[in-house]
């Protein structure tokens, strides 16, 4: 299996002396930077440029033939994507901030700690990676381009929030940066997982683990693995699912049940990309890209303390949030139609025909279950289904049997209700128009699906309509 390159695009180190090349060539390798190409002769830097893509340029300043100073200049006009470190071997403030002014991005001397050199190359691949996400994602937007349509085939939708969230997955997912998806319960995250791991072009696993309700034991043992002997029961060495995910993505869902521990532990292998097994106290190095999942929002929860902040923004390198269906209804036809036809070879039943009205139906509802919700609905409607046209009575009684459940919505914990912005409240009567109308609008003027949503019998609707100014 070949191994996974960090950063994507190779670090360039360019230096006269042979020595240094090799011997920072080979500290970046220890650190975790396995991409590196150098360069002895700062005269074939432009070529070299110009044939390969590049993360970040390291130039010694003073060189033969064409000096630093001489060629950053060009590679700032020619390649402005590119964050390039300025290395000499004097520490000269003055030459510092003219290189600065050149364009540079930072400025290190070779008797510099090497440890703070290594930690100066990481932030330029993370300044570069960002330009170059911008670039990617101006690209994308403007020209409203998708890519990869056939990766995101399996998320059945046509909505044009979730064509967004496509061309953000596209711009993001070749990146090694951690990704938070959010949204409800039942909108699908995993699937999202899934496409950023197939679009990363990672030729690793894709490994997912469901964290919730693993205590800090459990889980540290389920991602990194244990020595044989580290507590009872340990009688082998045993790998954890990190080492699963080698060269490929590791995929932690309902990462809000974090316990504290977790969380510095989770903090550790995406800062350092190391971790240690149960009862080992040896560093273990990992590449996998890490996605992870919540259905709670992560910034209230560490606004409130219960989900570390550094850990927090660490994980919202990236950040994909999917849309609930309430907010694309425009997808419940095209929904429909997939969840019967899967459902019809499930069932082993022959696809049916269904009522123009249903989809205006399966419209009049919140679905707080999301896509996983209405699947159950049209599995369930299916597998009661009989003649040739599915019925729309099975989900009658689904959305009136929870009807209760959205009048709770009305109202939220703190007493306020839909009318508190308003500065006088309407009469009973003007009230009981704008419902009537609004139900009307949603239910497409269909009068027996606006009485189900009011709550009242079709007789009651007609009555209403006729009280109505100009209607006799």
């Amino acid at each position: 299996m070949a191994k996974t390159l960090y950063p994507s695009l190779p670090v360039l180190l360019v230096d006269d002396e042979n020595a240094w090349l090799n011997s920072f060539g080979l500290t970046l390798q220890v650190s975790g930077i396995n991409n590196v190409m150098t360069c002895n002769d700062s005269r074939k830097v432009m070529d070299l440029l110009q044939a390969n893509d590049v993360s970040v340029l390291v130039l010694d300043l003073t060189m033969p033939h064409l000096a630093g100073k001489e060629l950053l200049p060009q590679v700032v006009e020619a390649f402005p994507e590119i964050p390039v470190i300025i290395i000499t071997g004097l520490d000269q403030v003055e030459t510092a901030v003219a290189c600065m002014k050149l364009g540079a991005y930072d400025f290190y001397t070779k008797v510099t700690e090497e440890s703070r050199l290594v930690t100066g190359v990481k932030r330029a691949i993370d300044f570069g990676l960002l330009r170059r996400e911008n670039s990617s994602l101006k690209e994308h937007f403007l020209q409203d381009k998708l890519n990869n349509p056939d990766v995101f085939s399996h998320i059945i939708t046509h909505n044009k929030s979730m064509r967004s969230v496509f061309q953000y997955i596209e711009a993001i997912a070749c990146t090694c940066e951690p990704v938070l998806i959010t949204g409800e319960t039942g909108v699908g995250k995993e699937l999202f997982a899934q496409a950023i791991h197939y679009l990363s072009g990672r030729s690793g696993n894709f490994v997912e683990v469901n964290i919730a309700g693993l205590d800090s034991t459990l889980l540290a043992d389920t991602l990194f693995g244990h020595k044989k002997g580290a507590f009872s029961g340990a009688d082998q060495n045993r790998k954890g699912v990190i080492a699963q995910a080698a060269d490929g993505s590791l995929f932690l869902d309902e990462i809000c049940g974090l316990t504290p521990v977790s969380q510095i532990k989770l903090l550790r292998l995406i800062q350092d990309r190391e971790y240690y097994a149960l009862g080992s106290d040896v560093a273990l190095k990992t590449n996998a890209r890490v996605i992870v999942s919540s259905h709670l929002g992560l910034d209230s929860l560490q606004e409130s303390s219960e989900f570390r902040k550094d850990l927090f923004f660490r994980l919202r390198s990236h950040h994909v949030h999917i849309p609930p269906l309430r907010e694309r209804l425009d997808d419940l036809p095209l929904l429909l139609d997939y969840f019967l036809g899967e459902a019809a070879v499930r069932l082993n039943k022959t696809k049916p025909s269904y009522p123009s009205e249903l989809p205006i139906l399966l419209g009049t509802y919140s679905y707080p279950g999301n896509v996983r919700e209405l699947q159950s609905m049209v599995f369930d409607a299916l597998s009661k289904h009989k003649s040739r046209t599915l019925s729309m009575g099975v989900f009658k009684e689904y959305i009136e049997s929870r009807a209760g459940d959205s009048d709770e919505t009305v109202e939220d914990v703190t007493g306020e209700t839909v009318f508190s912005i308003l500065g006088s409240l309407p009469t009973l009567k003007a009230s009981s128009r704008l419902l009537v109308k609004e139900a009307l609008n949603r239910s497409q003027g269909n009068q027996a699906i606006a009485a189900q949503m009011l709550g009242i019998t079709r007789q009651a609707l007609n009555w209403r309509l006729k009280q109505q100014p100009g209607k006799k």
